[in-house]
């Protein structure tokens, strides 16, 4: 069986309604692609908040740079202002990314038919969106029979399998980073950071998980 693909989940992670829909979403989404996707959860590394900033910051760019492919949670009339830097770090790395958006409200400063948040969110390459009316599908759910959790299994596994389709379709997309330029620009994306990204991400470890990347088709 071949290794999981990685997913880096950006989104919010502040509250316990951020905190359990992370993890109830990344349970059925490993489950509904038969493990074929693992979904690391910046979270489960952040365990307080007494950390310095720059350690924090480091340990989720770290994390990052080890996923094949983002999903971002663009939900919010103001999104996530941690999330989008993440996001645009992953278009940096040509990591593929998926921007999930539930909330039914808008944000945008698009014309008509454009997406729901700002444009310059918009436009990137190996990037798709899927936009989700939050509460019809939470109707379509949770008027049907069953127990209350069985409700929120359904909820979550609907999302999760929408997501694994747009997460199969982008990656399936050629990457724009060549190959022989790779271990380098990852190098001098680490350098862009700064502020001790390189003490974790040394030139060895970029080499190696730039291989990784090759072996799986990710570049």
């Amino acid at each position: 069986m071949k290794d999981a693909l990685k997913i880096y989940f950006a989104g919010d992670l502040f509250n316990h309604k951020d905190l359990t829909g992370n993890a109830a979403l990344a349970s059925r989404l490993t489950a509904a692609s038969g493990n074929r996707w693992k979904v690391l959860l910046p979270q489960d590394s952040e365990s307080n908040c007494a950390r310095a900033v720059e350690e924090i910051r480091n340990r989720d760019l770290e994390l990052l740079f080890q996923c094949d492919v983002l999903v971002a949670n663009f939900d919010g009339q103001e999104l996530d202002s941690g999330t989008v830097a993440e996001f645009m770090y992953a278009k940096f790395l040509d990591i593929p990314a998926v921007l999930l958006r539930t909330d039914f409200r808008s944000c945008s400063d698009q014309q008509a038919g454009g997406e729901p948040w700002n444009l310059m969110c918009s436009g990137y390459p190996r990037t798709h969106s899927l936009i989700l009316h939050g509460m019809t599908l939470y109707h379509e759910c949770f008027n049907r029979e069953g127990s209350l959790e069985e409700k929120m299994v359904m909820y979550h596994d609907r999302i999760a399998r929408k997501l694994i389709a747009e997460l199969e379709a982008v990656i399936a997309e050629p990457p724009w980073l060549g190959r022989d330029i790779a271990v380098d620009h990852y190098r001098r994306a680490v350098q862009s950071a700064g502020n001790g990204l390189e003490r974790l991400l040394t030139g060895e470890v970029l080499a190696a998980l730039v291989a990784g990347k090759i072996s799986r088709g990710m570049l």
